[in-house]
């Protein structure tokens, strides 16, 4: 575990569900610059359970309170996706930063009322697209942004496994659950094809965005056979490289997730873990000036700690924001609520034509 530096940020976690117990409470006590300050859960017998195991300073069951707290200095938004725009909003309005679990919202309007939000409060909004924090991932941005010239072309796949749980039931802690926790008025797996775009697409164009800049036109085609959904979208960059994705959930095989980009000096190629192995991804980076191929070991792949990390450092030390940032989850929102409007109407979409909700 990191060592921790004399300054460091107080940080409440709103929301003890899944993805709070399986990242970010760890997150925040394993993190170098920052500590679990507080927890907030309207399920009480959830919030005392999370509470014994993870011990932070304050408890709160209303948000508004814990927002109140003079000392705390920001929050990790982990709740339904329904409810991170408000809550977002809420934070900024008390003055308090904001890490806010992907995606950053649902619907165009929402998402641009909170980038307006950010942009009055003065404080910092990161998105947690935690594969930002991948080291193969980063060893690749470091490649493109500094040597391989112009970009030609780039896949990128994320393919679910039906697999998955027996892998991800092996190695995440035991995820504790509440009749009383607070769920949104409609079943967000009511719609699967909605909630696996919000669920995996989310980190599929945001990874595309990272390595490729903005995506300006999105094709995309689907089907659904056996009880497995396939989007393949054809993707116009605003830089001129041509892209395309491949979201398909589940695949009968293992977890298939990964990244190709064909440069001027050279080439990519990733290969992403399940991300519950905190495995960083092996990247070969291809350098035509001398025909060798190079791979980082990326030793510490904790990507939920890292982000955490980063976003302290933007807050505590004034450092560049190497995460994504409002501006990149309205992107990736309108990347999403494209795709979805260009398979139900056969044709491509700008996405600065998009409205409404995924």
């Amino acid at each position: 575990m990191p060592k921790k530096e004399e300054r460091r940020l107080k940080v409440g976690v709103l929301g003890c569900g899944p993805i709070a117990q399986a990242a970010h409470f760890e997150s925040c006590t394993k993190a170098r610059n920052a500590d679990l300050y507080a927890i907030c859960d309207v399920a009480p017998d959830l919030l005392e359970r999370m509470a014994w195991t993870h011990q932070p300073e304050k408890t709160f069951s209303d948000y508004t309170a814990m927002l109140a707290d003079p000392e705390l200095d920001a929050v990790i938004v982990a709740t339904s996706d329904a409810f991170h725009v408000p809550a977002s909003i809420a934070a900024l309005e008390a003055g308090k930063h904001v890490l806010s679990e992907k995606p950053v919202g649902i619907g165009v309007e929402e998402v641009e009322t909170l980038r307006s939000a950010v942009a009055a409060s003065g404080k910092v909004l990161q998105v947690g697209h935690m594969k930002r924090f991948d080291a193969g991932l980063e060893a690749a941005k470091a490649f493109i942004d500094t040597e391989m010239g112009e970009m030609l072309a780039l896949k990128a796949w994320y393919c679910d496994s039906t697999h998955r749980y027996p892998m991800t039931d092996a190695v995440q802690p035991l995820i504790v659950t509440s009749k009383q926790a607070r769920r949104p008025a409609a079943d967000p797996k009511a719609d699967l094809q909605r909630y696996y775009m919000l669920a995996h697409g989310s980190h599929l164009v945001d990874t595309a965005r990272y390595f490729g800049g903005e995506i300006v036109e999105v094709e995309a085609r689907f089907s659904e056979r056996f009880g497995a959904r396939c989007w393949f979208v054809d993707l116009a960059f605003a830089n001129g490289t041509l892209g395309h994705l491949d979201l398909t959930v589940s695949v009968r095989m293992d977890w298939h997730e990964g990244f190709q980009i064909y440069g001027e000096h050279g080439s990519v190629l990733g290969k992403t873990y399940n991300p519950w192995y905190y495995k960083s991804s092996d990247v070969d980076i291809f350098r035509e000036k001398d025909g060798a191929t190079t791979r980082v070991l990326g030793a510490d792949g904790h990507f939920y700690r890292r982000q955490l990390e980063g976003f302290a450092d933007v807050i505590l030390k004034d450092a560049p924001m190497r995460g994504a940032d409002i501006e990149d989850g309205v992107a990736s929102v309108r990347a999403m609520i494209a795709i979805a409007q260009s398979v139900r109407e056969c044709r491509a979409v700008r996405l600065a034509d998009v409205k409404g909700e995924l």
